[in-house]
């Protein structure tokens, strides 16, 4: 359940060159010849140029607030910062944790067969690609209207049941086999599988939103929701330096994880490009699992109980047996009275790739919280998202091993689960899962 730290393709500040425009007036019509026609970046919309803008200086007198107010102003860092769509991978998987996500299964309609699916993922990859530049779709509801890209990530997925639907049943790869069960499972599901996957990720909390409502929109007559999820992050520039995420338990989560500058990283991560199915080249799967945190309950460990769970001090991260966040943890190492630093079921000792054959994942999660059950308890916990080249390799047998003699699992409840393959990336001019659908 440990989250990414992972810094894949790079978030780059978009230009702020643009010429500023008018918000448009509350009664819809334009404020001017220089509101913001379709198509256009989504940008700060407070600038007021020329001879306007001398105009209301005048009448601000000699404090000059008015005019103060409306200078025009740069996006912020946050705001601007942007990951591009196309690629040999699809964003979303090795990019930055974003502060805010949405996690969304779509089932086909009746009737929805293959063209119709096709017809659905180029209008999905149109759409993504073009809010990705920070610009308006077609289909825009100008709810982000003002807003830069924020690192948009839109990336896209098909489950096993898709391949049923569409006649594609020798296209189904192996690896999409369903997950076996396991012991901690309540698994709702109606919260679970799904045929279509969207996983979007942003900076800025109306970005996210919109993008998942123009997918949505543009799904109808195809597709229906099945399931939705929405998570966050803490946000970027909330900490005088970059850290590695903390999850609702409050501890550091995701200093093992794999990065891109390991030399096995894409080997872990993304299908060779010589892989069969062919169209799953340079894709992953992608396991998405609901995992309520019984909070109520581990709050009322103490902090070196809490400690001895995870293997880790909660202060800074750094493994019981000595160091730092990033020290190596020592399975061997030992206290003065002779007892094992890391206990023999402490969450680190048990998920650590040495006690599983190697096995490891991408871990990208969102936390959430959705509330408070009948009793008070709060309905929260991690949108775990595990990505890898092969789930019977990664996911299957780390999570057997959890299953078995992990300490954190009597303070997790695994409530909906599902998994996706994701194809690799496209280019300008392609959709994404164009080999599949158009092989």
């Amino acid at each position: 359940m440990q989250a990414a730290h992972a810094r894949g393709e790079a978030s780059t500040p978009a230009g702020n060159g643009a010429r500023a425009t008018r918000r448009p007036r509350h009664d819809g019509t334009p404020a001017g010849p220089s509101a913001a026609p379709a198509g256009v970046p989504r940008r700060t919309l407070l600038g007021v140029a020329g001879a306007a803008g001398l105009t209301v200086g005048a009448a601000a007198g000699a404090g000059g607030h008015a005019l103060a107010a409306e200078q025009p102003r740069a996006l912020s860092t946050v705001g601007s910062a942007s990951v591009p769509f196309h690629g040999r991978h699809q964003a979303g998987i090795s990019s930055p944790l974003q502060a805010h996500g949405h996690l969304v299964a779509f089932d086909l309609v009746p009737g929805a067969g293959r063209d119709r699916a096709a017809a659905l993922m180029r209008r999905w990859t149109s759409a993504a690609a073009t809010m990705a530049e920070g610009r308006q779709p077609a289909e825009d509801n100008q709810i982000a209207l003002d807003a830069g890209p924020s690192s948009l990530t839109v990336t896209f997925g098909f489950g096993a049941s898709f391949f049923d639907r569409t006649g594609l049943r020798s296209q189904r790869p192996e690896a999409l086999a369903p997950l076996p069960p396991f012991s901690a499972d309540a698994l709702d599901r109606q919260r679970s599988d799904g045929d279509l996957f969207v996983q979007v990720g942003a900076d800025d909390a109306l970005v996210a939103f919109h993008a998942l409502r123009v997918l949505q929109k543009l799904a109808a007559g195809t597709a229906a929701v099945r399931w939705q999820m929405s998570g966050f992050n803490r946000t970027p520039g909330a900490t005088a330096e970059p850290r590695t995420a903390r999850n609702l338990m409050g501890q550091v989560d995701g200093t093992n994880n794999p990065r891109p500058s390991d030399a096995d990283f894409d080997a872990r991560v993304f299908v060779p490009a010589s892989a069969r199915p062919a169209w799953m080249a340079n894709g992953s799967y992608v396991v998405v699992r609901r995992i309520r945190m019984l909070l109520d309950s581990w709050d009322q460990l103490s902090l070196a109980e809490q400690e001895k769970v995870i293997g880790r001090r909660k202060s800074d991260g750094a493994p019981l047996s000595g160091g730092t966040e990033t020290t190596p943890v020592d399975l061997g190492g030992r206290r003065a009275d002779g007892s094992l630093a890391i206990a023999g079921d402490a969450h680190v000792r048990v998920a650590a790739p040495e006690s599983n054959g190697g096995a490891a994942m991408l871990r990208r999660p969102f936390s959430f919280h959705d509330g408070f059950d009948e009793r008070g308890a709060p309905d929260a916990g991690l949108l775990f998202m595990a990505w890898q080249a092969d789930p019977r390799r990664g996911f299957v047998p780390v999570q057997r091993k959890l299953d078995r003699g992990d300490g954190l699992s009597r303070f997790l409840r695994h409530e909906a689960s599902a998994l996706f393959a994701v194809p690799g990336g496209c280019a300008p001019g392609e959709y994404v899962g164009q080999r599949l659908l158009q092989g």
